[in-house]
């Protein structure tokens, strides 16, 4: 089996950018952060206090998330409620970044995330992938763009879905999550050192593909 390892930080096009490299390829593709997003959209839900982390480690077992396949994308079940679309509004993003600095949730889900890459070739996404939930990945990446070119993609996104953005308050939260992923004492946000950076800046959507596919196919060949 071939895993590819896309680490980054917030808002660097990560989900997008392996979703169509592993079509590409022919490759499962497994959003970590959707997990990690599902966890606190279950502590929000719940009226669970995610900084009592022992009252999050209490609540987990009553988390059941499973990732399936249906017509080629993937849907996230939140004890069995499909909860795809909810855990990408900002609120959740933002817990998902409290959440995921608990090292109980973060054993709690590395199992799962692990199991994926057992069975299938698999592009995955997220903080820590390289460094921490598959250190044995063939091909590991780091996906990379100035916090005002994420924060303006995002807006972007926000305006094609016709929902209201405000560049200010997300540029913040992009840099706050920054802070927070790069500070937190367990599996904080940073390169592997065999991984190759990759900074989409100044690059189109289609460069960027274009860039990792190239990267894949020279370190499994």
């Amino acid at each position: 089996m071939i895993a590819v390892a896309i680490d980054g930080p917030a808002g660097a096009g990560k989900s997008t950018i392996a979703k169509k490299v592993s079509e590409e390829l022919g490759f499962i593709y497994v959003d970590t952060g959707a997990i990690y997003r599902a966890t606190a959209l279950a502590c929000i839900e719940n009226d669970v206090d995610m900084d009592d982390h022992d009252a999050v480690e209490s609540f987990l077992p009553q988390i059941d998330i499973r990732i399936i396949f249906f017509n080629g994308e993937q849907h996230i079940l939140l004890n069995d409620k499909d909860v795809s679309e909810e855990i990408r509004k900002e609120n959740v993003s933002m817990a998902a970044s409290r959440v995921s600095a608990i090292p109980a949730v973060r054993k709690f889900l590395l199992k799962l995330q692990r199991s994926f890459a057992q069975t299938s070739d698999v592009i995955m996404d997220g903080r820590d992938i390289g460094t921490v939930v598959l250190p044995n990945a063939q091909v590991k990446i780091f996906l990379t763009a100035s916090p005002e070119i994420r924060a303006k993609r995002r807006v972007l996104q926000l305006e094609e879905k016709g929902e209201t953005a405000d560049f200010d308050k997300i540029l913040y939260d992009i840099v706050q999550r920054d802070y927070n992923d790069t500070h937190r004492e367990t599996a904080p946000l940073k390169m592997a050192e065999n991984a190759v950076e990759v900074d989409t800046t100044a690059m189109t959507l289609p460069e960027v593909i274009e860039k990792i596919v190239s990267i894949i196919k020279e370190q499994t060949q």
